[in-house]
């Protein structure tokens, strides 16, 4: 099934401030992932941040919460999600839930799996995920994919919400996203 806006979330899993400078690539997955946060937003998707012990971990990335500054940020202990219960229940009463964040074979993986577990349909975005081991970051995303999560893109998931071109909303959003440099 695509993604369909009346049916998605966007779930930003763990990117917090004394974390993600440690992940591959830690710039370049920031830059997609305000890309990411950004473009969702723009279409209307609710989007949820997650923090794992925030205490000892900070507080989502502040360009990220500015990207989506009316989103839902919620506290967990747990490294999933849905074990740690802490989920709103306007994510958990949609079918589609878009997943991104770190780190993928932790926090990202269990999340996804429990997940998929309550019969959801799961598309990681797999160029808005890392970990600090690139090496655990593939393994991660393979077993996802075993699992039954789509692994899908940035890009995928912005032409999915938007669903047709043409319109001033498809323009608005190309001139935006598309057109120019993007995070690579």
């Amino acid at each position: 099934m695509l993604m369909q806006r009346e049916h998605a979330t966007l779930l930003v899993v763990d990117v917090q401030e004394k974390l993600a400078p440690a992940v591959h690539d830690a710039d370049g997955l920031m830059a997609r992932l305000q890309w990411l946060v950004g473009a969702v937003r723009d279409t209307g998707v609710p989007v949820v941040f997650s923090e794992q012990y925030p205490k000892g971990l900070g507080h989502t990335v502040p360009a990220l919460r500015d990207a989506a500054p009316t989103a839902r940020t919620v506290e967990k202990q747990h490294f999933s999600c849905v074990a740690g219960d802490c989920l709103p229940a306007s994510l958990m009463q949609r079918d589609q839930v878009i997943v991104c964040g770190m780190e993928t074979h932790v926090c990202v993986l269990q999340t996804v799996i429990d997940l998929l577990d309550e019969d959801k349909e799961v598309y990681v975005v797999s160029d808005a995920v890392s970990s600090r081991r690139e090496g655990d970051h593939l393994a991660g995303l393979a077993r996802m994919r075993d699992a039954g999560a789509q692994l899908v893109t940035r890009e995928m998931v912005l032409f999915e919400l938007l669903h047709q071109a043409g319109t001033d909303e498809f323009k608005a959003a190309s001139k935006r996203y598309l057109v120019g440099e993007q995070p690579a």
